[in-house]
């Protein structure tokens, strides 16, 4: 009794988790954002004045100061768009703001089909440009619609052997100089990124300095695994759902970078020597937005030059390579409460796979070594479970014979049970301890980009998402397009339903159809589920069975 009690309190716990997920979360994501106009005047201006790094500050000539005059471009003037064309990533950036308003990934693409567009890390809606500059005092109000000038002679740059630096600047009607040097690296995903305040004027200039990253909001996909703005502030990780941004949009510490994240892609800001700052979120209803990497307020003295440092990260979120990056950008791969089980699975799946290319078949190594490292814990539960099954005759009889006194029931099956050493709650342990390893995985094999597009063998092309055999063209119940036949769930299904009908019967009948009836349920939720989740389901109870078999022979 009190072992289907707690099969059905588990099995329950999970269905709730799934279908929480699955419904719930995130779907208030997209109610009263919070706009730049409706950010209160106080949350703009308060932060902390103490500034761990020291911007280099030196003391122009001024004949240099006088030398940005040519620098000025007037508004009439159309922006070019430039265009770098580095190995990893094609850029383009536009004169007006001079930031990005396309960055195309040349080893990943937007569908698993191979004549798939390149993936755009930017919104393409004609409205978005990222890596933008400002004052949160507006203390340069040209500054917003600024048309920058730059010294290339051409619009395309190849970024091919070496660094290619591209500097734009703007001047102020008052003689300010604002620079914005890029540096391109034809091996990596990083951007080196200096900003330069030239205070021609001889007015002093107090005021607090962004950067901002803009881009278009997360997609639905955010209800399994976190998308959005995150920041590592205080060397503490930072993920901010968009339905809180209303609540608190401004987020200060010591900053040492800044993100926006989705699923397997992300665009960030970096800051060379961190140091305190804010990350202020702005929402445009519907379309943007906007992560603000603000600096604490700051004096730019006349004939002064200030210089800031930072890196741009546009690309994968791969372990592997944010490792590389240093800064602790890793960190912004997060599987949420059972992160510490992921990371190491996903380093023992990629290791796997560096000897057999196929991450099916290393989702399946990894199901057996998990398998084999439970054992003892399965074989000790699948013995309880054949003492349980020998026992049923006489818990049967003990039930018709007190079927009038629960009391005297429960008391006469509990001293059966220490009269033949069973511990009734023996048969649920391998289900509890596999919790998290399947929370673990689930959030693994949905977020890895290793799986992302990752073929295993015939109609599954991409184990990140749901097999589906042949497409159909009309809708089926509880099933997310693309809609067709689940085939690997529906074995799923079988085998549990085969595991179940293992199992000792249940002594109350509405328990024991409840039962029944849970591999039909899992087999509705997993379809919509990554294929590398469901094969690892799979695989798991095809072994289980074959373990549970051999005990229940060897113990019969």
């Amino acid at each position: 009794m009190d072992q289907a009690r707690l099969i059905i309190a588990i099995v329950l716990s999970v269905i709730i988790f799934v279908v929480w997920q699955f419904f719930f979360v995130d779907k208030e994501a997209m109610r009263k954002p919070v706009s730049k106009s409706q950010q209160p005047a106080a949350k703009t201006e308060t932060v902390e004045k103490p500034q761990p790094y020291s911007p280099k500050i030196e003391k122009p000539a001024a004949a240099e100061i006088g030398q940005a005059a040519p620098a000025v471009v007037k508004s009439e003037k159309a922006a070019r768009i430039i265009t770098v064309d580095a190995p990893l990533y094609r850029v383009r950036l536009s004169e007006k703001g001079a930031g990005f308003t396309s960055f195309v990934l040349k080893k990943y693409r937007e569908q698993v089909d191979k004549n798939s567009p390149l993936k755009e890390l930017i919104v393409q809606d004609g409205a978005v440009e990222s890596v933008l500059l400002g004052f949160v005092g507006k203390s340069l109000p040209a500054l917003d619609s600024a048309i920058f000038s730059t010294q290339l002679k051409t619009d395309t740059i190849n970024v091919a052997d070496s660094s290619r630096k591209i500097t734009f600047s703007w001047q102020s009607p008052g003689g300010v100089v604002v620079e914005k040097t890029y540096t391109f690296k034809p091996d990596s995903y990083v951007i080196d990124l200096d900003v330069n305040v030239k205070n021609g004027s001889n007015q002093p200039i107090k005021d607090r300095m962004y950067l901002a990253l803009i881009n278009g909001l997360p997609g639905k996909g955010s209800r399994y695994g976190f998308e959005g703005p995150s920041a590592l502030i205080n060397n503490k990780l930072k993920q901010v759902k968009l339905k809180k941004i209303e609540k608190q949009n401004t987020y200060a510490g010591e900053l040492q970078w800044m993100a926006l994240q989705g699923r397997y892609f992300m665009t960030g800001l970096i800051v060379q020597k961190p140091s305190e700052a804010s990350m202020q979120l702005f929402l445009e209803p519907e379309k943007h937005i906007e992560a603000r990497y603000v600096l604490p307020e700051t004096t730019f003295a006349p004939a002064t030059r200030t210089q800031y440092s930072y890196q741009l990260y546009f690309g994968p979120m791969s372990i592997s390579i944010l490792e590389k990056v240093g800064h602790n950008l890793k960190k912004i791969i997060n599987f949420g409460m059972f992160d510490i089980l992921a990371k190491p699975m996903v380093w023992l799946m990629n290791f796997l796979y560096g000897f057999i290319p196929n991450y099916g078949v290393a989702i399946i190594i990894l199901t057996i070594l998990t398998k084999v490292l439970l054992w003892p814990l399965g074989s000790k539960s699948y013995k309880s479970m054949s003492e349980m099954k020998k026992i049923q005759p006489l818990m049967k009889e003990i039930r018709e014979k007190y079927k009038n006194d629960k009391k005297k029931m429960n008391e006469e099956v509990m001293g059966l049970y220490r009269t033949y050493k069973i511990n009734p709650l023996g048969g649920c342990l391998p289900m509890v301890v596999q919790i998290p390893v399947f929370f673990a995985l689930y959030r693994m094999l949905y977020q890895s980009i290793e799986l992302r597009h990752a073929p295993f063998f015939l109609w599954i092309n991409d184990l990140s998402a749901p097999d589906r055999l042949f497409h159909f063209n009309f809708t089926v119940p509880f099933m997310q397009p693309p809609y067709g036949i689940p085939v690997l769930t529906v074995i799923m299904g079988v085998t549990m339903l085969l595991q179940q009908k293992m199992s000792p019967p249940m002594g109350d009948p509405a328990q024991a159809k409840m039962m029944m009836l849970m591999p039909l349920i899992f087999t509705v939720i997993f379809i919509n589920f990554p294929a590398g989740l469901v094969l690892y389901w799979l695989v798991n109870n095809i072994l289980s069975i074959s373990q549970q078999y051999y005990i229940q022979q060897k113990y019969a």
